[in-house]
């Protein structure tokens, strides 16, 4: 397949963190929504985009513990829940009313590794979260990123969409057997199909969309999930129980995790370009399922071709319209 997926070269690497990717950029006068913006990464890529001058605005469904994780960075602190689509519809009118645009709009919320639940619409927890709440939120902001002329959406995935492609016949698991790391991989795969299908709609009223895996950070919230043996065996902590930082192997600190967010989000040397998977503060190879096979999540080099599909990015859009019961897009209205 023909394909964008191709670095170039940006000068950074596994070790760089989002104060170095930020460095010399000025946003100043520039409008940014971050979720997940008080944990993990999230809280990091908030910090950088903020210190660059932009406006930052983090949603949350604990406002107590979003004041704490971002305690003396100037940030505005909304209601907002992933799982909840009034409360989202709630959220992006707030800010549409207030006429302004959205420049930057990073999607950093997310949740890994969870038993088998269904939100109150009967959808599975990693796709409810991690993709449709995300894409309900995009789809109401759409006027403010048109209205930005010049905004990008980042959307942060993970390796693990290499082990799962959508199944489009039981997105929510209802007729297969139930394995909470291929459901997390699948609403990952879903995460990059997104930034694919969003790109292309998005292009003409310059806006463009992104996708990337930050690296394996165990500091974050997405490993509670996991016993800690497990994590001893993979290698990603070790006996004292500590996170093992070797960027080299992608396993970072949460600054180097959320340096491609914040690259994705803000570099000019991505101008012009959008629909692409990107690691390490560069855009990633695409990879062959036999070369894929041989990784280890720390070890990830690139994006499975079953991500970058444009066939399986509009489908995916479709079926995301349906199960939140949204009319089609629109791009141009």
């Amino acid at each position: 397949m023909a394909t964008l997926q191709k670095p170039i070269g940006s000068g950074f690497g596994a070790a760089s963190t989002a104060g170095d990717v930020i460095k010399g950029i000025d946003l100043s006068g520039k409008i940014a929504i971050v979720t997940g913006g008080y944990s993990g990464i999230g809280v990091e890529t908030v910090r950088a985009i903020r210190s660059a001058g932009a406006r930052v605005i983090v949603p949350t469904r604990d406002r107590d513990k979003a004041v704490r994780a971002l305690d003396g960075i100037d940030v505005e602190i909304e209601a907002m829940d992933l799982l909840d689509p009034a409360s989202i519809d709630a959220f992006a009118k707030r800010f549409i009313a207030s006429g302004q645009p959205l420049h930057i709009l990073v999607n950093s919320a997310g949740i890994g590794g969870a038993p088998l639940t269904r939100d109150a619409r009967g959808y599975e927890l990693h796709v409810a979260t991690n993709h449709l709440g995300h894409f309900q939120l995009a789809m109401r902001l759409w006027p403010a990123l048109r209205k930005a002329k010049g905004a990008r959406v980042v959307s942060v995935s993970a390796w693990a969409h290499s082990r799962a492609p959508i199944v489009f016949e039981d997105i929510n698991f209802e007729h297969r057997d139930y394995v909470p790391w291929i459901a997390y991989g699948q609403s990952k795969t879903a995460n990059i199909l997104f930034a694919v299908a969003m790109d292309e709609r998005g292009k003409a009223h310059g806006v463009r969309a992104f996708s990337l895996h930050p690296g394996s950070i165990v500091s974050t919230g997405l490993s509670k999930y996991v016993p800690s043996e497990l994590l001893r065996a993979a290698g990603l902590v070790g006996e004292d129980g500590n996170s093992i930082i070797d960027p080299a192997r992608n396993m970072k600190t949460v600054e180097q995790g959320a340096a491609t967010s914040v690259w994705c989000a803000t570099s000019p040397q991505l101008e012009g370009m959008g629909g692409v998977y990107c690691h390490n503060s560069d855009i990633a190879p695409l990879v062959t399922d036999t070369l894929a096979a041989n990784q280890f999540g720390s070890m990830a080099l690139g994006v499975m071709p079953h991500a970058v599909d444009p066939d399986a990015a509009d489908r995916l859009w479709s079926l995301s319209e349906h199960l939140l019961g949204l009319e089609p897009f629109k791009p141009g209205a």
